[in-house]
């Protein structure tokens, strides 16, 4: 490695991307495309970045097999930035192969920390969290080790583990302090602030409260028949029965958790969960089919009973029914979480990562925009979307997770900083 191409290097690794391209600018070697590339992306040139990496690693030689590891894990940092979520993880994995085998264990722990990302932005949390448990931070540079901190604090947010969640992000804090990277040490301070943000609210018997994310842990722990509207599950205590796929049956549920503890007329729950302006026979017998549907489903906690008018919810084990309820409401509360990132999405990236057709997210999108709610940058296969920052809450529970069809009953972002040289 020559003097230039080191200074470079040590230039990038201190944040210092204009520091590496005067030394490298001018060179077309494979080493100095890396360097330029890596620097193009922390500068925000995304698709500048890509290239030159990919012109990289095609002029390494065949005994350069490390060399074009590195560049693979920048390319696929860079693809998570620019959240190209559709690239394969293939290429990754093997260029993680290659790392493991050559001792490089730094470029290693930043290839698997990007695979983790990537997971977490598709809501993939139990495999993320699988990933996560395997890391060894330990000895490695400080801006890596506070990414790694980051991650662990993101999962145990997601989770609603506050405590886990706080003393990751103290750790973050000291390790970007140490790294001297000012991208990075203000990324660690606003997760710090999200923590002091409303992540919920809940209505119980009438009344409605804000809540910190510590404060839902609380609700999930105080032994309430919780109905989420979040996650869009029913938990009491160690008992959880998610309804995620099966929207009808937690509108009902929500409609009477709310209605708690009085019950709701057939021709109200009729409208709210049908959309039927006007009640007939075949709604009627519809909503005794549903009925009986979530008294099934929800046999372990609760009751559905029969009213004079309607129906009620009677908890089994539980003294109170809580709704938790997003800090926002209506259905483009999870892609707005996502577009608050400050990134710009393509349509095909968030449907990926909501689980959605891209006609529906389309179709959702054109409703915002025409709300002035986000915009867009591009035409046709280039066009991405934004959003201002969604400001006065967390979007914690916002957030996509993958979660089990029908349901079960169980016990209880980003810019790129390039691999290391």
């Amino acid at each position: 490695m020559d003097s230039l191409i080191a200074a470079a290097a040590r230039a990038l690794s201190a944040g210092d991307a204009l520091g590496a391209l005067k030394r490298v600018a001018l060179r077309d070697d494979a080493p100095a495309l890396a360097l330029r590339g890596i620097a193009m992306a922390q500068l925000g040139e995304h698709a500048r970045a890509r290239e030159l990496l990919r012109r990289a690693a095609r002029g390494f030689g065949p005994g350069e097999d490390l060399a074009r590891a590195r560049c693979r894990v920048a390319e696929a940092e860079v693809a998570l930035a620019v959240r190209d979520l559709t690239w394969s993880p293939r290429a990754l994995d093997a260029a993680l192969v290659t790392l493991d085998a050559r001792g490089d264990r730094a470029n290693a722990l930043h290839a698997r920390l990007i695979a983790i990302r990537r997971l977490l932005l598709l809501g993939r949390l139990d495999e993320a969290e699988a990933l996560r448990s395997h890391l060894d931070a330990r000895g490695m540079p400080p801006a890596l080790v506070a990414v790694a901190e980051l991650v662990a604090a993101d999962i145990a947010s997601r989770r609603v583990r506050t405590r886990p969640a706080r003393e990751a992000l103290e750790r973050a804090h000291e390790a970007a302090r140490r790294a001297f990277v000012p991208a990075l040490v203000a990324e660690v301070e606003q997760a710090r602030t999200a923590l002091e943000r409303p992540a919920a609210r809940q209505l119980s018997a009438g009344s409605e409260r804000a809540l910190l994310l510590e404060d839902v842990e609380a609700v999930f722990t105080s032994g309430d028949l919780v109905v989420d509207a979040c996650h869009r599950a029913l938990r009491s205590g160690a008992q959880e029965v998610s309804l995620a796929r099966r929207p009808v049956l937690f509108a009902l549920a929500r409609a009477l958790g709310e209605a708690w503890p009085e019950g709701v007329d057939r021709d109200v729950l009729i409208a709210r969960v049908f959309g039927a302006r006007r009640a007939n026979e075949s709604h009627r017998v519809r909503l005794r089919v549903e009925v009986g549907r979530l008294r099934a489903v929800l046999a372990p906690l609760a009751r559905v009973d029969a009213t004079q008018d309607g129906f009620a919810l009677t908890p089994r084990l539980a003294r109170e029914v809580s709704v938790l309820l997003p800090p926002i409401d209506g259905d483009p509360a999870s892609l707005l979480a996502l577009l608050s990132d400050g990134e710009a999405w393509s349509t095909s990236a968030l449907a990926l990562a909501l689980g959605e057709s891209q006609r529906t997210v389309q179709r959702a999108l054109a409703e915002l925009e025409a709300a002035g709610r986000v915009h867009s940058v591009g035409r046709a296969r280039s066009q991405r979307w934004l959003s201002p920052p969604l400001t006065g809450f967390t979007t914690t529970l916002l957030l996509p997770a993958t979660l089990p069809a029908g349901y079960s009953l169980h016990g209880a972002a980003e810019k790129p900083r390039g691999a290391t040289s």
